[in-house]
């Protein structure tokens, strides 16, 4: 089988090879090995694979599969799949598999980063030691302690996030669709409706998949319910708030500061160049430029969709991508997105 890695960094492609050796599948895989996105205009180069690998910032499109006529299995190193077109590749009979578990605790860490962040202010911390000229009242933060934590999606990345809010000595309130009383009564926190979690919430942290189901469940109406000076933490998928509603929100003083580790328009702040080498539609544009008007913004903390990387969480994914596809290899795939 041929097979090529795209999204890479530049250690991968030895670490990739040595795992492949290890798994006894050297020599049934030939490997292409690849920094760069996957575009439809390199597809021509990869007509020969029978399997791609690609984190996030690889779109799989109905056009890219089309340029791929071998193409029988997709891995992507991310939980994640909103990036691939799922409908074509169940038309083709296209396998897909993701990594579902890798980052669970990495992911809960970085959103309490995000947390603390915005509790001690650690921005305007930051820009006050280059120009000293605020008074250190100015600069006082809160205690997490005794305050409530609203977890939307108390799925795996959630779960572990009440267990360090616990361990804050915080109140935890729990909004999902598929709830689990024992581990409620065991963590220690209290399920309930979305408005709830809203209402009394002080910091609600997001947890949820990217879906239809999903698109905007941040937004003016849900916004607008949440206690006031409230603070929201997004390391969920950018599609869920809707960036103009949380502008508003933010200039209404409804939520008092946002830790953002993803954004809708995330790819074009990442890697700007990207704007210029394809036609932009105009809603593209614009939510490019609410983005930028979001993160100039002091009481927001902004990562570049980083909360999945440690080290470890990184070899994990390496680790469960090869063995994903081992797994196909010998029949019986496995972490198989439907």
């Amino acid at each position: 089988m041929q097979i090529a890695f795209f999204d890479l960094e530049e250690w991968q492609a030895d670490y990739l090879q040595e795992g492949l050796k290890r798994l006894g599948l050297a020599e049934q895989v030939q490997a292409y090995y690849s920094t760069e996105h996957l575009n439809r205009a390199d597809c021509a180069r990869y007509a020969e694979c029978e399997a791609i690998a690609i984190f996030v910032w690889t779109k799989i499109t109905r056009e890219i599969i089309d340029a791929l006529p071998k193409l029988r299995l997709i891995l992507t190193m991310s939980t994640g799949y909103d990036h691939i077109d799922l409908d074509t590749c169940r038309e083709r009979g296209i396998v897909v598999c993701n990594v579902p578990h890798y980052g669970e605790n990495t992911v809960a860490e970085h959103t309490f980063a995000l947390i603390l962040s915005l509790s001690r202010k650690l921005r305007a911390v930051q820009e006050w030691l280059a120009h000293p000229s605020r008074s250190l009242a100015e600069l006082r933060g809160f205690d997490l302690y005794g305050k409530t934590l609203g977890v939307i999606g108390a799925g795996n990345i959630g779960l572990h996030v009440i267990r360090i809010a616990r361990g804050f000595g915080m109140q935890v309130l729990a909004y999902d669709i598929h709830p689990h009383p024992l581990l409620a009564e065991v963590l220690g926190f209290t399920y309930t409706d979305l408005d709830t979690l809203l209402r009394e919430s002080d910091i609600v942290s997001l947890h949820v998949p990217a879906t239809p189901q999903t698109h905007h469940l941040i937004n003016r109406d849900t916004l607008s319910k949440m206690k006031r000076g409230a603070l929201l933490i997004n390391t969920a998928r950018g599609s869920v708030v809707d960036t103009e509603a949380l502008l508003w929100a933010l200039d209404e003083g409804i939520v008092a500061g946002a830790g953002l580790d993803v954004i809708e328009g995330e790819e074009y702040i990442k890697e700007e160049s990207a704007l210029l080498r394809a036609p932009v539609a105009e809603q593209t544009l614009r939510k490019v430029v609410q983005a930028y008007l979001l993160l100039r913004r002091e009481n927001v903390v902004f990562t570049p969709h980083i909360a999945f990387n440690s080290h470890e969480a990184v070899r994990r994914i390496l680790d469960t991508t090869l063995e994903n596809l081992k797994a196909f290899l010998e029949g019986r795939p496995r972490n198989r997105v439907e």
